[in-house]
């Protein structure tokens, strides 16, 4: 399905968003990877100029609400070091693995990470790629090939095999052409994009990638964050820490980045605490668990997710944040995955499991809303 609007309003750190309860502005992390000072960087920001509060989104990404001050809020987000590009902070929309190099997988994809963004930063007309156009980096485990991001690879034992939304084009590569392809490919998609902003509105994809199969196998998603205490493959441990409805207060974001350990953010909502000695990891999951992050593999906090709603966004018809929670702590463990939105635009949707619309009725409050991918 193509989009209506012809102009590309994805908000960035520079180009925000204004909501209904004040500017957004959304920071970009390739990879998820951000360390324990950037994170507390924007956690000053969020509460000197915003909500409070660091969303984190599907992508991996970060996102600040409420902002009464942008300019501030760009310069904090560049002091960090976290926009290296005002011309391409939009276009940096990179998902991979994100245990890799640390726990399993068949190659450690943060090289490519780097390498990609590096890359796009430095290709002028990768400006223009659209905020929502993104890649994905798979290091063979199958987490983030299921996200069907628009071009991506994904590792096999003596190969990388090329994806075009989450599916398998049939093309192999060799490791050292995994970032040269994602690059031409990024840019043969501005040449016939059209009025497309994804891989998925162009007619044919084949038209991008002539050699794509297009009945190639589709990598199914993942629906649950790596939580808990993880053994790494060094005998260090990380964290896993779900982050309910993805909204981590300025606060615990302090006490995270107080570890000083690397971290990454998930596109399951989630944040890993990395690198960490047993000791320190005992530590701080005492701290932290305290504090409202989830690290029970069996939460039903893992299983539900909800746009922003009312009254943040003015299109939405319910707070349904809160009615989200609720049917977490409710905790019925059969009701599979849920999305809840205020509209059918569907925001942040997930790839799998029911995607609950609000009605603005009492009887029914939300109905299932078929096929929002």
């Amino acid at each position: 399905m193509r989009r209506s609007r012809d102009q590309d309003a994805c908000p960035g750190a520079l180009q925000t968003h204004q909501a209904a309860d004040g500017a957004l502005a959304r920071v970009r992390l390739p990879g998820g990877l951000v360390s324990a000072a950037q994170l507390a960087a924007l956690a000053q920001a969020a509460t000197r100029y915003g909500a409070g509060t660091l969303e984190l989104t599907g992508r991996g990404n970060v996102q600040i609400r409420g902002i009464t001050d942008t300019g501030a809020v760009a310069e904090a987000v560049a002091a960090a070091g976290l926009l290296p590009s005002a011309t391409h902070e939009r276009a940096r929309n990179i998902v991979a693995s994100p245990l890799s190099g640390r726990v399993g997988g068949r190659a450690d994809v943060r090289g490519w990470v780097v390498e990609l963004d590096a890359a796009l930063q430095g290709a002028p007309p990768l400006a223009t790629l659209p905020g929502r156009f993104w890649f994905s980096l798979d290091d063979g485990r199958g987490d983030v090939s299921g996200l069907a991001a628009d071009v991506g690879v994904h590792v096999l034992d003596d190969a990388v095999a090329l994806l075009l939304s989450g599916r398998d084009t049939g093309v192999r590569l060799a490791p050292s052409d995994v970032v040269g392809t994602l690059v031409t490919l990024a840019a043969r998609f501005l040449e016939i994009r059209g009025t497309a902003w994804r891989v998925t509105e162009l007619s044919d994809p084949r038209d991008l990638l002539p050699d794509a199969d297009p009945d190639g196998a589709r990598f199914g998603p993942v629906e649950r964050p790596p939580v808990g205490w993880i053994e790494q493959d060094d005998g260090r441990v990380a964290l896993g820490a779900a982050v309910p409805l993805g909204v981590l207060s300025a606060h615990v974001a302090e006490y995270l980045a107080v570890i000083g350990a690397p971290l990454v953010i998930t596109p399951w909502r989630s944040v890993l605490v990395c690198d960490l000695e047993e000791a320190v990891a005992d530590a701080a999951l005492r701290v932290l668990a305290p504090l409202g992050l989830v690290f029970d593999a069996d939460s039903p906090w893992l299983m539900v997710s909800a746009c922003v709603g009312s009254p943040g966004c003015r299109h939405a018809v319910a707070d349904v944040r809160a009615d989200a929670a609720a049917a977490a702590r409710a905790g019925d463990a059969d009701t599979g995955r849920r999305h809840f939105v205020g509209c059918e635009r569907a925001c942040g949707a997930p790839p799998a499991g029911q995607v609950l619309v609000a009605t603005g009725l009492a009887d029914p409050a939300y109905r299932v809303l078929p096929a929002h991918r």
